[in-house]
């Protein structure tokens, strides 16, 4: 079953659990409101679900647009939220010019990428940004590339040592690196970076 169906099969569910952006933690809302509140132009949430990330920043004057690999997703986000713009998309293949956005929200969205796609990932999301350009980046905190038991399907854990040497490598700047662990949830954390210049020396 592919990532798309998995969560097809299981889009109601999810929604239920998590389509409210009051479901996400108050201090998972502050840093994304905050990075948001500092970029200028377009923004791209990739995996958006059921579109609670991207409809919050909308609220908050942000411009943005939600793509998700699962088309029910996509279908229940237009409807919740119909003032956003929600595609169909692929973070591996994005549909948009180089230099593009001014930011992307991956939220928790690369957790079910398979190691070896995760650099096309990376680079992707890098081509579509413009130098300075934001990226927040939400995962699982674990060994690194170890899979597990996802309750939908396999995702794989990722460190932040280990991810933050990856966005280097892609062309970011790791600027800030948060890991919490809430009781009885698996340990997650949140990398925010920048897209630098090619040329700019990386620490």
């Amino acid at each position: 079953m592919t990532v798309a169906s998995a969560y097809g099969a299981r889009s109601a569910e999810y929604t239920a659990l998590f389509g409210d952006i009051e479901a996400a933690h108050p201090d998972d809302r502050a840093l994304v409101e905050q990075w948001a509140a500092a970029l200028d132009g377009p923004v791209l949430d990739v995996g958006c679900g059921p579109g609670q990330w991207s409809a919050r920043l909308h609220a908050l004057g942000v411009d943005i647009t939600g793509i998700d690999l699962t088309p029910e997703f996509v279908r229940i986000a237009r409807a919740r939220h119909p003032q956003v713009d929600f595609r169909l998309g692929d973070v591996r293949r994005l549909d948009l010019p180089d230099a593009h956005l001014a930011g992307v929200l991956a939220w928790f969205s690369l957790i079910h990428l398979p190691p070896a796609d995760a650099p096309v990932a990376l680079a992707e999301i890098r081509r579509v940004l413009r130098p300075g350009g934001g990226l927040v980046l939400g995962f699982f905190d674990g060994p690194d590339l170890e899979p597990f038991p996802h309750a939908v399907t396999t995702a794989w854990f990722r460190s932040p040592t280990r991810l933050a040497a990856d966005l280097e490598r892609a062309g970011f700047q790791v600027v800030r690196s948060v890991q919490r662990q809430d009781p009885g949830a698996r340990p997650c954390a949140v990398i925010v970076a920048r897209a630098v210049e090619s040329e700019e020396s990386l620490p």
